[in-house]
Order: C-alpha cells, then sequence, then structure tokens
C-alpha cells in the first residue's frame, strides 16, 4: 500500500513539473542559412547549464509572417532588417531584446568540378553572359533576404535586366545552394557560409562591398514570450563561447562579446 502511496506520488509529481520543464524549453525560429553554426551555438547553450533548444529555419520571410499568424516562437533571428523591422512595426517583438548580432557577405558559386574561377564581379559585371544558355540560382528577389540582397547587388552592378530572365528563384538560401550542388545550374548566389558548408560547391567570386546592404542578422525575443530563459539564451548569443561558433562558419560577429 505504501509502495502504490509512493509510486502515486512519484507520477504526480512528475506531471506537475512537465508545464514546468517545457516552459523552460526555447523555440527559436531562424533564417535558414544560420542552421549549422546555431545548431552548434544551442548545443553549447544546453551543455552549459541552459534549457534545450529547439529551433524552426525557413526564410526570414516566412518565419516573420508565421510569428504575425501566433506560431508560437521565444526568439526571432531573421536574416536581414527589413523582416525584423516587419514584425517590430507590427510589436511582435519586445524592442529592447533587440541586437544586430551577425554580419555575412554575398558570393558567386559555381560546382566544385567548374573550370570558373577568380571572377571578377565589379561595374559592368555581365553574370547572364557567364551563364550563357544555363539558369542562375537565386533565392527568393521579392521576398527572401539571400534574394533581396543579390538583386539589389545585381542592380547596382548594372547586370539586373539581363539576369532576370534566366534566375531559378528558390525559397531560400540552401535551397538555392543545393540547385548548384546537384549541378543543376553552373551559377549561383548565395552567402559565404552557406558556400563553404557545402563541398560540391566552390566560390568563384565575392560581390564588392557597398553593391548591396550589409548582410545583417539581428536576433529579438518575440513580444509573445513568456519565458524567462529566452533572455538568458539571447545574453548567450553574445558570449566569447558563441562568437567562436558563429566565427568558426565565417560569419562577422556585431556586437562586443559579454559574458552570459
Amino acid at each position: 500500500m505504501r509502495f502504490r502511496l509512493y509510486a502515486a506520488f512519484a507520477v504526480f509529481a512528475a506531471l506537475a513539473a512537465a508545464p514546468a520543464l517545457a516552459q523552460q524549453q526555447i523555440t527559436v525560429f531562424a533564417a535558414t542559412s544560420l542552421k549549422n553554426s546555431l545548431d552548434d551555438a544551442n548545443a553549447a547553450f544546453t551543455k552549459a547549464g541552459g534549457p534545450k533548444v529547439t529551433a524552426s529555419y525557413a526564410a526570414s520571410s516566412a518565419l516573420a509572417k508565421q510569428i504575425e499568424a501566433g506560431a508560437p516562437a521565444d526568439v526571432f533571428i531573421s536574416a536581414d532588417l527589413k523582416w525584423m523591422d516587419y514584425v517590430a512595426g507590427k510589436m511582435l517583438i519586445k524592442p529592447d531584446s533587440r541586437v544586430n548580432l551577425l554580419g555575412n557577405k554575398l558570393v558567386l558559386i559555381a560546382p566544385k568540378e567548374s573550370k570558373l574561377a577568380d571572377v571578377k564581379i565589379e561595374k559592368g559585371f555581365d553574370i547572364a553572359k557567364l551563364a550563357g544558355d544555363d539558369r542562375i540560382a537565386v533565392a527568393d528577389t521579392k521576398a527572401v533576404p539571400a534574394g533581396l540582397y543579390a538583386k539589389a547587388a545585381l542592380e547596382n552592378l548594372g547586370a539586373w535586366t539581363a539576369a532576370e530572365p534566366k534566375l531559378a528563384q528558390a525559397e531560400n538560401v540552401r535551397a538555392t545552394l543545393a540547385f548548384v550542388a546537384r549541378g543543376e545550374t553552373p551559377l549561383g548566389i548565395v552567402y559565404e557560409t552557406d558556400a563553404k558548408i557545402e563541398p560540391k560547391v566552390k566560390i568563384v567570386g565575392y560581390f564588392p562591398i557597398g553593391s548591396y546592404p550589409p548582410v545583417t542578422y539581428p536576433a529579438a525575443e518575440t513580444a509573445s514570450s513568456k519565458n524567462a530563459a529566452a533572455g538568458k539564451y539571447l545574453g548567450f548569443l553574445r558570449t566569447p563561447a558563441a562568437k567562436a561558433i558563429f566565427e568558426k562558419y565565417g560569419f562577422s560577429f556585431l556586437v562586443p562579446p559579454k559574458a552570459s
């Protein structure tokens, strides 16, 4: 009888603790290009004593719309300022928590076996001619940050009009990367960090700094989050430990690192 009482008490205690544990788990909506680095950072955060982090990766535009529709997220990390400004304008983030965390670069890639190398990208650059009769992989140029940056660069360089009909537009930057990795297109425009994690592609050129807006990844806690651990998580992303992880993948760290 006493054993049954103890067993019943243990079950009751476990059930009572479940909501608290669930509350501590952090849900992060993050730009697709962050996947490898952020997975490592999330694991380091949990190993350092933080709660488990569940990350959902997609184009920043899609994630912003999901947050607007009421999807439960504690933290949003966008690949550009536009979509963070969008959710901020809808009062869907906590303004005081917002920080411009990371930077990146825009590059031209080709399949690993391509004969292309050291492409000089400057004013008058004719990417359409370089592609020949083939297509150029790029993220959606109307909504996805990587595509918006690419369009800005091509317009600035005078290459947009000829290039637009040849674009193979993808739902996010990792899908763009996959087009080139599979050899479906001979060229693609992605972030430097994406190119570095895919062994089947190579960087053949860098878009000049100033030809597109600085690639910036802002992070913020959502207004709907009631998770006390979300602030600690954002704090961890600013630590030297997180900085080392992001820089290993090729991101630039835009904030002074500080202890969590």
